[in-house]
């Protein structure tokens, strides 16, 4: 019986019979000859069936064949005889599995948005949508083996969480048995600051939520974000880290994805000038840049997609944008010790139009001050008074960031709508499939 195998590893099986498992998603050919296009999830190969070769039972099911049949496929390994590294099989043998009894609703012409996204349980196996999710996992997997390699320890945050980071105007209520009220959680930052106080350093990585009512491409209900707190780290080592992370995880893209970037179309140029160190700018130098830019942004204003799609088309790394105006950014921001109107914070903004991938700060550790915080922005004392327990107990710098995985994704892919590089995007016209 022929081996098994995938079709990512035929390339150590060349004038082997093998055996793969998959899809045909496309077939050309007719007469003597056919020519199949089959996938298994890890790669894709190109199945000859020649009249001469395979016996009339193989060659007939090979004429039945329509898209997304499922089947097993026996024959031979050989290289391409125009294009290096790349390899064939030459069919000796076909075990349909299912043959669709329907014509596959996503045929190769032109389908609008709506429609691929009302089949999005569909789309996520054609080749471009295959080759987002691909490098996706080697992203989640970069900036685990990051935090690995740096002495991070993952700590898993609530989802469900009586209070928010930053009011809860924004946030999912919900009834909470009898008597609370809980959201779905907009971060686990919070948490992970408790958690410092045990293991020094850690992150985590899950699924959050924000109920802004936002239409833009860069906005979901639902995402993944990855946040990170560390103890005795303070503003500027808070940004080295991020800037290693971000090197780290389009290092390991470039390396293990070059394949589906192509697939993509990415101009891969642009990835490979990501180094140490990034752009650093205050938030008055930017407003200034952008005002000459013809922004009309003012100084005490955050910045605005716009904005920042203005200033990432004029440079070709990333930027730190840092030290915002404090009265728009959130209560447990320290603030700078040299100027007090501004907080020990940054955004970091990808390149090439793409904007905001990363949020961080130093966190405020005195007590006193970070109440005085909580009640300037009318927030309830309360629910933070946990939270505030943190700095009666030993309290320490330390800062955090968090990275929204979708965005980093879009912007390594070059896909310019989020909603592309999560699997079933959530917004707020869409809860399905």
């Amino acid at each position: 019986m022929a081996e098994i195998v995938l079709i990512k590893d035929l390339k150590n099986h060349v004038d082997q019979e093998v055996q793969i498992r998959g899809w045909m998603y496309n077939k050309r050919g007719s007469g003597k000859i056919y020519f199949l296009q089959l996938r298994d999830g890890s790669g894709v190969v190109q199945g000859i069936v020649f009249q001469g070769d395979a016996d009339e039972e193989t060659f007939k099911k090979a004429e039945e064949l329509t898209m997304e049949s499922s089947l097993k496929v026996t024959g031979k390994v050989s290289a391409h005889p125009k294009k290096e590294g790349v390899f064939e099989l030459q069919i000796s043998k076909i075990d349909i599995v299912q043959i669709p009894d329907e014509d596959y609703p996503i045929s190769k012409k032109e389908h609008g948005t709506d429609f691929l996204l009302n089949n999005r349980h569909l789309w996520l196996r054609s080749p471009k949508q295959r080759a987002i999710q691909v490098v996706r996992n080697t992203i989640i997997n970069g900036i685990y083996e990051y935090f690995a390699l740096n002495d991070f320890i993952k700590i898993d945050s609530p989802i469900l969480t009586p209070n928010a980071c930053e009011g809860t105007t924004e946030l999912f209520e919900i009834n909470y048995f009898d008597e609370d009220t809980a959201y779905l959680s907009q971060s686990g930052q919070l948490y992970l600051e408790a958690a410092i106080f045990s293991v020094g350093r850690c992150f985590d990585f899950g699924p959050v939520f924000r109920a802004e009512k936002s239409k833009t491409r860069r906005h979901l209900t639902e995402f993944w974000m990855m946040d990170a707190e560390a103890a005795f780290v303070e503003h500027e080592e808070n940004m080295k880290i991020q800037e290693e992370l971000i090197c780290h995880v389009v290092e390991r893209v470039l390396r293990e994805n070059l394949a589906e970037l192509e697939v993509l179309e990415r101009d891969i140029e642009p990835l490979k000038k990501i180094k140490a160190p990034f752009i650093r700018k205050t938030h008055a130098e930017v407003v200034e840049e952008l005002q000459g830019m013809g922004s009309d942004i003012q100084p005490n204003h955050d910045l605005g997609g716009d904005d920042e799609t203005i200033l990432t088309k004029k440079y070709d790394k990333p930027i730190f944008v840092e030290k915002y105006p404090a009265e728009v950014k959130a209560f447990y921001m320290k603030r700078d010790p040299e100027n007090s109107n501004v907080a020990l914070c940054s955004d970091l903004l990808a390149p090439e139009g793409y904007g905001e991938i990363i949020g961080g700060s130093q966190r405020e550790d005195d007590y006193q001050t970070l109440l005085d915080r909580i009640n300037e922005h009318n927030l309830p004392v309360e629910p933070f008074q946990w939270y505030l327990d943190l700095r009666k107990y030993g309290s320490v710098p330390h800062s955090g960031f968090g990275v929204g995985l979708e965005r980093l994704t879009g912007w390594i892919c070059g896909i310019h709508h989020i909603r592309e590089t999560i699997p079933f995007p959530r917004t707020i016209k869409r809860l399905t499939p």
